[in-house]
């Protein structure tokens, strides 16, 4: 025998899980923080404000060809001595694919920071692709668009912040 549709059955109550506090070992923030689980050599590790502006950063470079992205790319930069800071995405698996970059870029004398998201990463260097690591140089390489004067000094003003802030969280 059929139910009538206008009768639903009752939904069972969920259960909240209780929040385990972000200082716990081993526990990551949620997704709705902004923060998503890391992997154990991600140090210096970008807060979220500071995540924000170096994704702005990243996005003003890419518009104007400033950037090498993914990790052949930017080694082989870091091996010719280019200057500029890496970001790279803490949340990678497996992390031996980038665990050589922060030797290279302390070798090259390159600051470099993790973030928390690839896809973020990917998104800000205007990629369809999440992104494992990116290179965001000072100067635009050959073929690269030219900023109109007040766009490079805003972008200047942008990339000394980031790399003061950036050497400031890896002492």
């Amino acid at each position: 025998m059929k139910t009538p549709k206008s009768e639903k059955r009752e939904k069972t109550p969920k259960t909240p899980s209780t929040p385990r506090s972000p200082s716990t070992p081993g526990t990551a923030r949620t997704a709705s923080e902004g923060m998503k689980a890391c992997s154990a050599i991600a140090t210096p590790l970008a807060d979220v404000k500071t995540t924000k502006k170096i994704l702005k950063t990243v996005k003003r470079a890419a518009k104007a060809k400033q950037v090498r992205r993914g990790v052949k790319e930017v080694v082989k930069a870091l091996k010719k001595d280019v200057k500029g800071f890496a970001v790279i995405a803490g949340d990678i698996s497996p992390i031996d694919v980038i665990t050589h970059v922060p030797i290279l870029c302390e070798e090259a004398d390159v600051p470099y920071v993790y973030v928390h998201s690839k896809e973020e990463l990917g998104a800000a260097g205007m990629t369809k692709r999440p992104t494992s690591v990116m290179l965001v140089l000072k100067e635009g390489a050959k073929g690269s668009v030219k900023m109109s004067s007040e766009d490079k000094k805003e972008f200047d003003e942008m990339y000394a912040k980031c790399v003061e802030k950036i050497q400031a969280m890896s002492k």
